[in-house]
């Protein structure tokens, strides 16, 4: 399965604390993934789709434990691009659907006549409690999570701009998150891209486990970045001493050639043959290879003087 997928079956397997929780759980989870159909006298069935057959019998328990009713749940066929199974859950007038419309804040009433809202309902998540569980049902039913291994990327789609406003202030409201809104061909999504962030969320909506394999693919690449720069610097160091050792070859080459290396002082000459004879070594390799040692910095300071007097001839 992929990261997503594994997420939400772990999620499908967490309680909610409260019985106000679950109630906020199931509204984040209808307002996403529901649909609302008339069912003839003014009355409404509800449908809720998604491709995960743990998420589904996990709303069907919850509606069952919350409201005391036995929601349908039957297996469709895709459509679109996703070819894959989806599992329905119905609700019709006779399993109270028109109350879990209102419970939910999903249907109200305005001036004596019943509107479906747009947003989520304030009143299911006033405590941090319900709004954990709320962000919980909302993923559930419109959230995936990019595997770490790609990039980091977390995303809720909505169906409208009040919707994404909603749930943006919902992520937002919890310390040290900030989502993004961006709007798409059809929908409106919700993300973050941050690693600590999707972290954060990941723990308040409960996949913990999870968490630790998010952590375990962040630190891998991580340790592979850094030894991959690592390995960088060793190449550009290297190259940086073999251009310095080229330099210094051929100013005595130079006086070499010209003048003969016994032209020059003592400690100069024996620089310029341990550079000979060392032509890729490093200058604290031939610092430390002079007898007595010296420091690199002695050892740079005869080697400009070897540059000066090249450079007179």
């Amino acid at each position: 399965m992929s990261f997503s997928a594994d997420t939400k079956n772990e999620l499908a397997h967490v309680e909610p604390e409260k019985k106000c929780c679950m109630l906020a759980e199931i509204a984040g989870f209808i307002r996403m993934c529901g649909s609302i159909r008339l069912a003839g006298g003014g009355k409404f069935e509800i449908v809720t789709a998604t491709e995960h057959p743990a998420v589904a019998r996990h709303y069907k328990r919850m509606l069952k434990e919350y409201f005391g009713i036995d929601a349908e749940l039957a297996v469709g066929q895709g459509s679109g691009l996703k070819k894959g199974r989806s599992y329905l859950l119905s609700i019709g007038p006779e399993n109270l659907s028109e109350q879990i419309l209102r419970e939910t804040g999903i249907l109200m009433v305005k001036e004596g006549m019943n509107y479906i809202s747009d947003g989520i309902y304030d009143g299911l998540i006033r405590t941090k409690c319900c709004r954990k569980a709320c962000l919980r049902g909302i993923f559930l039913a419109s959230g995936t999570i990019t595997d770490p291994e790609k990039s980091y990327h977390l995303e809720f789609s909505c169906s409208s701009q009040i919707l994404a406003g909603d749930v943006k202030k919902l992520i937002n409201s919890f310390v040290d998150l900030h989502a993004k809104v961006s709007a798409r061909k059809k929908n409106y999504a919700v993300y973050v891209k941050e690693a600590e962030q999707i972290i954060d969320i990941l723990a308040i909506m409960g996949a913990h486990s999870q968490i630790f394999a998010f952590e375990d693919v962040r630190i891998t690449k991580e340790i592979r970045n850094k030894a991959n720069r690592i390995n960088n610097c060793d190449n550009a160091n290297i190259d940086k001493t073999l251009k310095a050792a080229e330099k210094q070859l051929s100013w005595i080459h130079k006086i070499q050639e010209t003048k003969g290396l016994a032209f020059l002082p003592d400690k100069l000459r024996e620089v310029a043959v341990l550079r000979l004879e060392n032509p890729e070594a490093t200058l604290q390799e031939l610092a430390d290879m002079m007898d007595p040692p010296m420091k690199k910095s002695g050892l740079n300071n005869r080697f400009r003087k070897i540059e000066e007097l090249a450079g007179k001839l």
